[in-house]
């Protein structure tokens, strides 16, 4: 069919065929509710857009990072409000080039080295923490707050000692923890702060001056998550991004193999001193290629995965105001029963995008009957992921060893977690209807 076609009429034929294929085919979520339909906790949301780009990509065949990717940090960057953004491959390597970006050797006194300290908590995603572990800096555990689910902030200064270096957090299935303050603790005290946003894209804090700033633009470095059940998707991808050069500089290179070259792939001598530089002991005017100034990894998306979230991200403030919507009406229709759970509460002054609706059950309920009775229902539930994360498997030799993280005060209410809570979706591929099921279940459920 293409024998009296050019390349760019065939493809544009290609891309109509595409478009439609997906309208016929790939229908998104209906206005109404059949019972006994499932509701995911999350689920993709898109149209002809997303397939149309990621075909148009396919038929490049370029693969690696590309035209999509430049196209997708430059918007995604924007949308933030930030100077620099680094598209990888997922928001757990996301997580890992921030947190060894802040061990380069670039940073002078600053640099976090082995045996260093980290703040955080134990109320959440297990990669927020690993790549501290791997690299042999010690976790430092603080308990988390209820209904708001983040870092008691109360707890920083008597977390602190001579060997802290860097705060890392997530933000809680949307809820933003204090940012401001922890950043001022920060600042006072010269430490990094590492905002994981992976589960609050979109959501805004207030900035202390009558404005509001997105969540993972306060700190130095923030990281965002594209998997599917995420705020957008691009099936598999992540971001990291910040408003300081240096740091922009050692994320790409951490990135890119650790390479100390700037030039993107496919791209050569974008310097004009390819061939004249000295580094380290190499000799004078070797290849600056293949020059590398740390030890990276090749956490590089596919242009693929970049041209499903170029054309996510047109449609993503529109996704945050459904899961505001969805979150809300929730939130009104359980209130019934809120003398028999706790319902979540915002952190004051903030715009979450809500990632779940987290739930925890009061004194004399049993989530093992709960639960089960609520995914019987077709209504699929999820833990606040690790619970406690100090209580793994993966921390048995750690704990055994007896000095590779430690916990300051108690983890009374990260072990309530542990036990007592659990959350539902608020994705915005979810409707009313959806939303009044689950209610009337959840309600039952804890009734019973």
């Amino acid at each position: 069919m293409f024998e009296n076609m050019n390349e760019q009429q065939a493809r544009e034929e290609i891309l109509k065929m595409v478009s439609e294929y997906c309208d016929a085919f790939h229908k998104g979520d209906g206005d109404g509710y059949t019972e006994g339909e499932r509701i995911p906790y999350a689920k993709r949301v898109y149209d002809h857009d997303e397939m149309v780009n990621l075909v148009d990509a396919s038929l490049e065949f370029w693969l690696t990072s590309g035209r999509y990717t430049r196209e997708f940090e430059k918007k995604f960057a924007s949308y933030l409000g930030v100077k620099f953004c680094a598209l990888v491959n997922s928001g757990s390597s996301a997580n890992l080039c921030a947190f060894m970006t802040l061990t380069s050797p670039l940073l002078k006194e600053r640099q976090v080295r082995p045996g260093d300290e980290m703040i955080t908590v134990a109320a959440g995603f297990p990669t927020t923490v690993t790549p501290a572990i791997q690299y042999g800096v010690v976790p430092v555990f603080l308990d988390v707050t209820i209904p708001q689910y983040n870092i008691d902030t109360d707890m920083l200064e008597k977390a602190l000692t001579e060997k802290t270096k860097v705060v890392m957090i997530a933000h809680t299935l949307g809820n933003p923890f204090d940012v401001i303050k922890v950043k001022k603790f920060c600042d006072k005290h010269n430490l990094w702060l590492v905002e994981d946003n992976c589960d609050a894209l979109g959501s805004k804090v207030s900035d202390g001056k009558g404005g509001m700033i997105f969540t993972g633009t306060v700190g130095d470095i923030g990281t965002s998550s594209f998997y599917p059940p995420h705020h957008m998707t691009m099936g598999e991808g992540g971001a990291v991004y910040t408003n300081n050069p240096l740091l922009a500089r050692i994320i790409k290179s951490m990135r890119d193999w650790g390479r100390d070259c700037v030039c993107e792939s496919g791209q050569d001598n974008m310097c004009g001193h390819r061939f004249d530089g000295q580094y380290g002991e190499l000799p004078k005017g070797y290849d600056h290629k293949y020059v590398y100034s740390h030890f990276g990894y090749n956490l590089k998306a596919t242009d693929l995965q970049a041209a499903v979230g170029c054309a996510q991200i047109e449609k993503f403030p529109g996704f945050v105001e459904k899961r505001k919507h969805n979150h809300k009406y929730l939130k009104e229709l359980l209130a019934p029963i809120s003398d028999k759970v706790i319902l979540p509460e915002a952190l004051p002054g903030s715009e979450p995008s809500w990632f779940g609706f987290m739930i925890t059950l009061k004194e004399g309920m049993d989530r093992k009957k709960v639960v089960p009775y609520i995914e019987s229902k077709g209504i699929q539930t999820r833990m606040l992921f690790a619970g406690n994360l100090t209580k793994h498997p993966c921390f048995d030799q750690m704990r055994a060893e007896g000095d590779k993280y430690r916990i300051v005060g108690d983890l009374k209410n990260t072990d309530r977690i542990m036990n007592d809570t659990f959350w539902v979706g608020v994705y915005p591929g979810m409707n009313d209807k959806k939303l009044e099921y689950m209610a009337k279940i959840i309600i039952e459920a804890v009734k019973v």
